[in-house]
């Protein structure tokens, strides 16, 4: 939900959603346990600690199952007022006594609940800043196209992979890089890793993929879909999945001339649903042998492309295709060009963002994101995207985000 800092959730269920355990917050207890007692040492005031916790939780759980009356099981909200006065009443009767010994020990759920309570608030403020200023400076697809194919840069060899967390336009770190350092790879891919409230999503509804801007800028947008029970793939597999779904999207998409399908009015590029390798076996294969071990090739029905020998590359790629459909010459040479940029290499290119208050920021703004924010951020999980990125592939970029 984006209210907390990153930790590891592990989900224990695969049929509930919310059956998870969070070993911090499990740590963090035993800790806080262990410091009351030693602190209080006097089971009255722990008592009168863990009375007014607990009536707290019962009246608010109560004041929550009037709205689940209502909203869920769709019951007249007579019925729920009449749920609240009944049980309420009770409650609340013991909660006014367990206020009574708020000095004597029953202030100690109330300080700890508002320490939560401010971390919480510091870090959806500052997650919610962050994610605006990404939408607010996301490149749009007429600057783009302004620079025509070579994007105004020098193409390298090799595929670049930005992680991004916009599912639409192009983020605001790679007009940062490209003004900096005007060179990137011959095929760039905006890799956006989405989590989604179900426990496993099927091998052939993984990907997402879509042209940005027309098909000679050989600019794509993955958005990959994780349930929160399935297990991730090591960056080798990953990477291959992710080769071979671009290919079976060039593929399949090759019956429009011309790059017909292409989205010139607006950001939002047409997404096509695109399984892994083993999906979808009568279309691409992608087929990967290191250099040592190639051995001399046989004959085979099905057509092969390779890449030219004009370099000694680290590994030999082939996208094995199917007899029908027919591919067209363009639908070729772009996957031609992924074949040579498979071979030389794929570099993960991480945004790192430092969060900053801007300028005529109020004093609260100021220490709110420029200490409290960027403290939490520090001591806390990074992103699944960089924990699962190879150290030697990886590259950061950073950018100041005034906020």
């Amino acid at each position: 939900m984006g209210c907390f800092p990153r930790v590891k959730i592990v989900h224990t269920s695969s049929k509930i959603h919310g059956q998870i355990y969070i070993p911090e917050i499990n740590w963090t207890l035993m800790l806080l346990c262990l410091a009351v007692t030693v602190g209080f040492r006097d089971t009255k005031r722990l008592g009168n600690a863990s009375g007014l916790a607990v009536i707290t939780v019962m009246l608010v759980t109560t004041c929550l199952m009037s709205l689940v009356i209502v909203l869920c099981w769709h019951k007249s909200v007579f019925f729920a007022i009449c749920f609240v006065c009944f049980f309420g009443t009770i409650e609340a009767l013991y909660f006014s006594a367990s206020l009574i010994k708020f000095l004597e020990g029953a202030w100690v759920p109330v300080a700890l609940s508002f320490i939560f309570l401010i971390i919480m608030c510091v870090w959806y403020y500052g997650t919610l800043k962050t994610y605006e200023f990404d939408v607010q400076n996301k490149v749009s697809i007429n600057w783009l196209l302004g620079l025509g194919p070579s994007l105004g840069i020098v193409r390298v060899r090799g595929i670049g992979l930005i992680h991004t967390e916009l599912v639409s336009g192009i983020p605001a770190i790679f007009s940062h890089f490209v003004t900096n350092l005007p060179a990137f790879h011959q095929v760039l891919v905006f890799l956006c890793i989405k989590s989604v409230p179900v426990p496993h999503v099927k091998a052939k509804e993984r990907f997402l993929i879509g042209h940005i801007g027309p098909r000679g800028y050989r600019l794509y947008r993955c958005i990959v879909r994780y349930g929160y029970r399935d297990v991730h793939k090591d960056d080798m597999e990953f990477e291959k999945d992710l080769v071979c779904s671009i290919a079976e999207f060039i593929r399949s998409g090759n019956d429009e001339p011309n790059g017909a399908k292409d989205d010139l009015e607006g950001e939002d590029d047409k997404m096509t649903v695109v399984g892994t390798c083993c999906t979808h076996t009568d279309g691409i294969q992608l087929r990967e042998e290191d250099v040592d071990n190639i051995e001399s090739a046989g004959t085979s029905e099905l057509r092969e492309i390779r890449s030219p020998p004009l370099t000694q590359p680290r590994k030999r790629v082939r996208f094995r295709l199917p007899d029908s459909p027919k591919i067209t010459r363009a639908a070729r040479e772009e996957l031609q060009e992924l074949v040579e940029a498979r071979e030389a290499g794929i570099a993960y290119i991480l945004g790192h963002s430092y969060v900053r208050a801007k300028q005529g920021s109020s004093m609260l703004k100021k220490l709110v994101i420029n200490y409290g924010y960027e403290f939490l951020r520090r001591n806390s999980r990074a992103p699944a995207c960089s924990l699962s990125a190879p150290h030697a592939s990886t590259l950061q970029v950073g950018m100041v985000y005034n906020v």
